[in-house]
Order: C-alpha cells, then structure tokens, then sequence
C-alpha cells in the first residue's frame, strides 16, 4: 500500500489505485501534483533531482513533485513532499492543472492528471539529498530563456507546464 498511487479517469475522478512502479511501465493515468514556490522577488525555487531518482535523474525541475497517497489529498501530499524534499512547507494553492504523457529512456511512462501548486517562501531549503540533488532561485526570464536554450536539462512535466503557464499569461 505504501507506493499505491491514485488512479484516475480524465475529470481527476479516482478509479482506483495501483502499485507506482506498475503504473509508470504501463502508462496508466494518475494524480499527481507539481508544486512552484516563489520568493518575493518573483523567483522560483528550483530542484535539481537526486542523482538516483528512477526517472530524470539529475534534471531540474520545480520545487518538488509527487504522487498524492491513496486517502490522501493534493494538498496533504503537496505539503508533505515539500517537508520530504525541501525541509519546509508554506500554504499552496492551485493554479492550473494539465494531463501530460511521456516516455522515457528507461521505457517508464508519466501519464499524469498533475495539479501544479504555487507557494511563497523567502527562507533557505534544507534539502534531503535522497531526493534532491541541489536548488537555486530562478527568475521568469530566465527560467524561458534556460528552458528554450537547454530543454534537455530539465524535466518534461516541467517544461510543459512552464509553457502552459506563460501562454495563460500566469508567469
């Protein structure tokens, strides 16, 4: 039951729950949740993940991402992640959320329904090198220009949401 994760139709409407790797080698969509927190001066707290981490190791990507626990909601899990990897918790709220696919090298499949959440936070992670590699505070210009100069090094989910948040004008 401990790496269960919530299985959902396409409104985000649980359908059940499967065993996370069995999921991911198979495509099967989840819930999921990514989370950006900012700093007052519009930066965000970027991650690099864990070197070890199953998929993208090594890339960056928004402050922290997971997947809810069965009983578990978004927010619980969002908070609880964010303690996990980042050493902190801050309020989130949601912002958008997309369903994305994507295979990656190691033949598993990120099929996700992912709320993105948005915190504020001025203060210094005491980040868990189990999941996290390094961070660093990155600018909106930046962060577009990074993303389109180096798209290899940071995560899909990532970078779709990125772009998906500057076409609403969010970012």
């Amino acid at each position: 039951m401990a790496d269960d994760i919530i299985l959902v139709d396409k409104q985000d409407n649980q359908i059940g729950t499967g065993e996370k790797m069995e999921v991911h080698r198979k495509g099967i969509l989840h819930r999921a949740f990514s989370v950006f927190v900012w700093n007052k001066e519009g930066q965000l707290m970027m991650q690099q993940r864990a070197k070890t981490k199953y998929h993208t190791p090594g890339l960056w990507s928004n402050t922290c991402c997971s997947h809810p626990k069965p009983g578990e909601t978004v927010q619980q899990a969002a908070n609880r992640r964010l303690q996990e990897e980042m050493g902190f918790t801050c309020d989130l709220n949601e912002e958008i959320s997309i369903i994305y696919h994507s295979q990656f090298e190691n033949d598993l499949i990120e099929h996700e329904y992912d709320h993105v959440l948005f915190g504020h936070y001025d203060g210094t992670p005491i980040i868990n090198p189990e999941e996290v590699h390094s961070w660093k505070w990155m600018s909106v210009n930046e962060l577009h220009r990074e993303v389109r100069l180096h798209p290899e090094q940071y995560t899909v989910w990532f970078r779709i949401i990125i772009d998906r948040l500057r076409n609403e004008n969010v970012i």
